[in-house]
């Protein structure tokens, strides 16, 4: 026989950017408890409001399994003394596995005998452990922020208020910070009462009657639904951002979608600065027409039913109505500041203690454009917009709106700037050199904007390594990794001919001048072992085969276009058509490489050959050389590449002819000496005894 379990925390509201995760993390725990405790059992669901996390294990085994199993134990060496009596380590083994040392015997493993001993353990009832396994499950979670209430030492999420603990119709003992289990649930709020769960595959419904939609998936798709509908009905575009829409989920028990609206008046402040008042504030989804442009309405969600809704739209067009004209006030007071003094507010900003100021790093990403600039070869008017930009790029940092909404810098700038009468490009780079500014998010348009966006990028992350804050583990709070993509995705974006060496040299010069803490040289090897997994993120992203990234990788990845290229080439190679021709090259190349590394060094001296071979291969190598350089520098990495394929015949005659290892030292060198100038070349390519085949 089986039954059902339902184990359901009732808490104070919980923060809604921590539900989702305390609900995977009681599934999970309960999952791996049932199955250590040797428990069989159905179907797992999850729920999780504001208010509560629970489990429902469908089907769950009465008794749990019993165990008979063969218990490995140390070796029949380690096991008998020399009088062949039982060790102490023999001993100690028996008493693990709770039997008697007359009961051990011996079995052969791989050529090894080993003691063993035969465990055995019947299965008790279910309803016996579960009391002490569903505390262990509760006492176990951790979560990103916890609390203490009262005398209680458990620290927990929030203040467990009720317990429901039932395996069927029995109910489970547990007491936990003085609050004992039963039966009895708690409906909404406001609009519900307790709620009796006879039984637990009567839990949704029980709590549905109490005005609580306890499904996640269904309460999520009541609010698209309700959002969809209202769009129809009022030829609407309501913008539906996924993390606006998960805090909601987790805000509401009982969702009921309703709309509002604001005086269109306040549409003459920008509309980015609307949207994030709404969301950031009241949590509401903004609403947009055809093109786009912010409308003056307004879509939330209730926690309740739709009794009065007209009175709550009221309710929160006047909370709205404040926070906007806040918003309003904001932007005209922001617009009578001048650049200028904006820019000497910068001067009293810390940006790091050990980097100086916001002022401070302002004129080292300044400084650090211009060098950029000069190595691009942009034209005098790129160069002097970029440098504008660079220069008045934090300003908006003091300002009124983004000291309210920090998510708005860049953007108030560019709208700052703009009307203070900069160039339209200017104004653009401000906005851009933020860019990209999460994961799938895109590169700065402009080259000025992508200039400024890998100077300020590069800054911060030679400034950071200069002083010792390297990202380590999930530890990373200047957001140091993604700054890192970004100016791989930059630099990919806009193919610039520019390699990575040179930008950490140009940024480390600039720390130097202001005086560097650290090796330069230490820094720099840091910085490329940090950029490697970026750019390693970039192929995979791709598609790339992980061999392949493995292959390229290891030829050197300062030239991120060719390494993007080298990878793309090699991957048609090895799953095309051509498969087993190119492998055939490859095993040509391998075994070069392979010897090539006994190399000590040295030119090739041709007047030294002894075969005709060596002549054939080297004046093979000798054509090929400048046209494979010729092609790789111009990112031709197939024409390079199928240019050191035709020297596949002349390698294999030349193993088939010479003994490269010769017992002559002179003879032996200068045939290494041989294979390393093919070997250096293909080494430009990949380390191809990398691929899998």
């Amino acid at each position: 026989m089986a039954k059902d379990l339902l184990f359901e925390i009732g808490l104070e509201e919980v923060p809604a950017r921590f539900v989702r995760g305390a609900m995977n993390q009681l599934e999970e725990k309960t999952v791996k408890w049932l199955e250590a405790s040797r428990i069989a059992f159905g179907e797992v669901e999850a729920y999780a409001t504001p208010r509560r996390i629970a489990v429902l294990v469908k089907e769950v085994a009465e008794k749990q399994a019993d165990v008979n199993e063969e218990v490995k134990g140390p070796s029949r060496k380690i096991a008998l003394d020399a009088e062949g009596n039982w060790s102490k380590a023999a001993l100690g083994f028996a008493r693990s596995q709770g039997v008697q040392p007359e009961q051990l015997f011996f079995k052969e493993l791989a050529g090894v005998e080993y003691v063993y001993a035969n465990k055995s353990s019947v299965g008790t009832e279910t309803a016996g452990v579960l009391s002490e396994g569903l505390t262990s499950i509760l006492t176990g979670m951790t979560f990103p922020k916890n609390m203490r209430w009262g005398a209680y030492d458990l620290r927990f999420v929030r203040p467990i208020r009720w317990l429901v603990a039932l395996f069927g119709s029995e109910v489970i003992p547990i007491e936990i910070t003085g609050v004992k289990s039963g039966n009895v649930s708690r409906g909404h709020r406001f609009l519900g009462e307790e709620a009796a769960i006879e039984e637990p595959s009567a839990y949704v419904e029980a709590l549905r009657a109490q005005h609580v939609i306890a499904d996640v998936a269904e309460r999520e798709r009541l609010i698209v639904e309700g959002i969809e509908s209202l769009a129809k009905e009022r030829g609407w575009e309501i913008a539906v951002k996924e993390d606006l829409l998960e805090e909601v989920l987790f805000l509401v028990e009982y969702p009921s979608v309703l709309t509002g609206s604001f005086d269109p008046s306040f549409l003459a402040i920008p509309q980015e600065v609307l949207i994030t008042s709404m969301r950031e504030h009241q949590r509401y989804f903004p609403v947009l027409n055809a093109e786009g442009e912010l409308q003056p309405h307004f879509v939330t969600v209730r926690n309740g039913d739709r009794t009065s809704i007209d009175v709550v739209a009221k309710g929160n067009e006047k909370v709205l109505r404040a926070r906007l004209s806040d918003a309003k006030f904001f932007y005209a007071e922001d617009q009578k500041l001048a650049i200028g003094d904006a820019l000497a507010k910068l001067e009293n900003i810390v940006y790091h203690e050990e980097l100086g100021t916001v002022a401070d790093k302002v004129r080292r990403v300044r400084e650090l454009a211009g060098r950029l600039a000069e190595l691009l070869k942009a034209d005098s008017q790129t160069a002097a917009d970029a440098d504008r930009a660079s220069e008045i790029a934090k300003f908006d940092l003091v300002t009124q709106m983004v000291y309210e909404f920090p998510e708005l810098q860049g953007i108030m700038g560019e709208d700052y700037a703009r009307k203070a009468g900069e160039r339209e490009a200017v104004a653009k780079a401000i906005f851009e050199h933020y860019q990209p500014r999460f994961s799938g998010d895109r590169a700065p348009a402009s080259l000025p904007g992508a200039i400024v966006s890998l100077a300020d990028k590069l800054d911060t992350i030679a400034g950071c390594f200069s002083i010792g804050i390297i990202p380590t583990g999930s530890q990373d709070p200047y957001a140091l990794r993604r700054q890192a993509a970004g100016i791989v995705q930059i630099i990919l974006a806009h193919g610039l001919p520019v390699e990575l060496g040179q930008l950490f040299d140009l940024a480390l010069h600039i720390h130097t001048e202001r005086g560097l803490k650290r090796n330069a040289e230490e820094i720099r090897k840091e910085l490329y072992e940090f950029f490697a997994l970026r750019v390693r993120n970039v192929l995979s992203e791709q598609g790339i085969r992980y061999d392949v990234i493995d292959a390229v990788m290891a030829a050197g990845y300062d030239d991120l276009k060719l390494t993007v290229e080298r990878s793309a080439v090699l991957v048609a190679l090895v799953t095309g058509a051509q498969k087993e021709e190119f492998k055939s090259v490859v095993d040509a190349f391998t075994r070069v490489a392979n010897l090539a590394a006994k190399s000590e060094g040295g030119d090739a001296d041709p007047a030294k050959f002894e075969a005709e071979a060596e002549h054939l291969l080297y004046d093979a190598w000798s054509e090929v050389h400048s046209a494979f350089a010729a092609a790789l520098a111009a990112g031709d990495v197939a024409g390079a590449l199928a240019k050191l394929a035709t020297l596949k015949e002349p390698i294999n005659g030349y193993f088939d002819a010479v003994m490269v290892m010769a017992p002559e030292e002179a003879v032996r060198r200068n045939r290494l000496a041989t294979l390393s100038l093919i070997a250096g070349d293909v080494a430009a390519i990949a380390d191809f005894s990398k691929l899998v085949w």
